[in-house]
């Protein structure tokens, strides 16, 4: 009797600690995935970023990193090509030239 208590002891013993390695593996992976969301994040955020910085001069540049789409009097969409992708609205001002962004949104596929 006391040898069944301790086999079944010991077998819960090693179920709890692959499931403890289990639990640590998926920890490290949602970690590591987190870390690299993050980091696309601020990418495509520093590519919007410039491009509305550069909204007038866009022609100008070498390599564009963004869409940019006219949606009327003196409004833009400009998203970014990175993945995840951010799409901001802005308007220009005609007499001074400034740009506002007046909204902004995650783009999910």
């Amino acid at each position: 009797m006391i040898l069944a208590w301790v086999i079944s002891l010991l077998l819960l013993c090693s179920s709890l600690i692959a499931y403890l390695e289990r639990l640590s593996a998926l920890r490290i992976v949602e970690v590591k995935t987190m870390e690299v969301a993050q980091k696309n994040f601020l990418a495509a955020e520093k590519a919007v970023i410039d491009c509305e910085k550069n909204l007038t001069t866009l022609a100008n540049l070498e390599e564009n990193v963004c869409f940019v789409q006219s949606v009327g009097k003196n409004r833009w969409l400009i998203s970014s090509k990175e993945k995840p992708a951010i799409q901001i609205g802005v308007v220009i001002d005609a007499t001074s030239g400034t740009v506002t962004r007046i909204n902004w949104r995650q783009v999910f596929e």
